[in-house]
């Protein structure tokens, strides 16, 4: 498998229709050497190669066939100008032509896209409301000069409520996510190949995969909870400050081992849907395609999150403040350093800033993450042939043998 992007071409266009006033090349002579250094075998006008001798410009050219290989056409001296049927050209891909291929699904696609993280948004969002009025505890009245035992006892008072918070908000969130998740890779895997795909569509291709995406979702919080824990188990065991120095390295180099898996396992999604590999399959799927690319993956994936993090911050803060505003208790609370009691009010305000981010966030995430795993099979399997193919671009020779975007 070959990491290294693009290729030369084979040959050139035509050159009669050169005007007469643009310098030609010297024809070749006769035979006798007298007029020209070039040699008498010269290939037909319309197969000129690119130079491949030692520190010239490329590999070694192909034969003249129908395409590059017998494969790809070709057109013009360098790289031959990819084909692009869809939101990305079929060629390995840089840094914002990932990010403007999932800006173009939203665009190109908008009514489908909009119609499931539109829906997804209103249903989560409305489940969180539900969850934070009626499910999570009171906010703990903490007195101004507590007793120690007083004071832990309303610590960890807290802290339960806390955790009882942040289970159902967890929960929604996951399932909006393997619901976005889904119907997602559909979308954008038939906008590569510019294709229109409605939400029926999506949902039918989708459903299938369900258990499994749910099973790959639910295994990758849970592996990072048991690293982390390991991390940390030997600083609690030992216990003392001794304990507490050692428990916080190990935390840290948790986090580091949580990073990398992480990104180690970004393509796992779209290798099961796509591929209708299994879990674990799609795991070490995964892991294949990220070997030798990890520090580029992480940074584009680290890339989109600051992204998206801006443009949710830009559109909550806003509803935010209305919502303060709306909600005049809230204020009160927070002005008296008491922990504020929001209202309805508060809380539908905000919860429609929630929809609107999350329905322009949630396709970019996903796009980057279907393109990263299209663009890796690109650079390492000559995916983009295969998505050529699909796609009915004429040049484009049968499937041979062993050319399967697999191999």
């Amino acid at each position: 498998m070959n990491d290294t992007p693009g290729w030369a071409s084979p040959g050139s266009a035509h050159s009669d229709g050169q005007n007469a006033g643009v310098p030609r090349p010297a024809e070749p002579s006769d035979g006798t050497g007298a007029a020209s250094k070039w040699s008498s075998n010269q290939p037909p006008p319309s197969q000129w190669s690119a130079p491949s001798g030692p520190g010239q410009y490329g590999p070694p050219p192909p034969p003249p066939g129908p395409g590059w290989g017998g494969n790809r056409p070709h057109s013009g001296w360098g790289r031959p100008p990819a084909a692009k049927p869809g939101v990305i050209p079929l060629r390995p891909l840089g840094v914002g032509e990932i990010l403007d291929g999932a800006v173009s699904t939203l665009r190109a696609h908008w009514r489908t896209v909009l119609g499931i993280t539109v829906t997804v948004s209103v249903v989560a969002q409305t489940a969180s409301i539900l969850a934070e009025r009626y499910l999570v505890p009171e906010p703990v009245k903490i007195d101004a000069k507590p007793g120690s035992a007083e004071a832990l006892r309303q610590s960890v008072e807290s802290l339960q409520n806390s955790v009882i918070g942040l289970v159902p908000a967890m929960l929604i969130a996951l399932i909006a996510t393997l619901f976005t998740t889904a119907l997602l890779t559909v979308v954008i895997s038939r906008s590569v190949l510019g294709r229109p795909v409605t939400l029926a569509e999506a949902w039918r291709e989708a459903r299938p995969r369900l258990l499994q995406l749910l099973g790959l979702t639910l295994l990758m919080p849970a592996i990072a909870t048991v690293v982390g824990f390991a991390g940390a188990l030997p600083g609690i065991l030992l216990g003392g400050a001794a304990g507490v120095t050692l428990a916080a390295l190990g935390s840290i180099a948790a986090l580091v081992v949580i990073a990398w898996l992480l990104v180690r396992f970004a393509l796992a999604s779209p290798a099961l849907m796509l591929e209708r590999q299994g879990v674990i399959a799609s795991l070490r799927r995964s892991g294949k395609l990220v070997q030798g690319s990890w520090w580029r993956i992480f940074g584009i994936l680290v890339l989109t999150l600051v992204l998206t993090l801006l443009v949710t911050m830009i559109i909550a803060i806003p509803f935010t403040v209305i919502g303060f505003v709306a909600d005049g208790s809230g204020i009160a609370d927070l002005l008296a350093g008491r922990t504020p009691e929001f209202g309805w009010a508060f809380l539908i305000i905000t919860g429609i800033g929630g929809v609107i981010a999350s329905a322009i966030t949630y396709p970019i995430s996903a796009g980057v993450t279907v393109l990263l795993y299209i663009d890796q099979r690109i650079r390492r399997e000559a995916l983009d042939i295969e998505l050529a193919r699909a796609a009915g671009l004429p040049g484009y020779g049968a499937e041979t043998p062993g050319s399967g975007p697999g191999n």
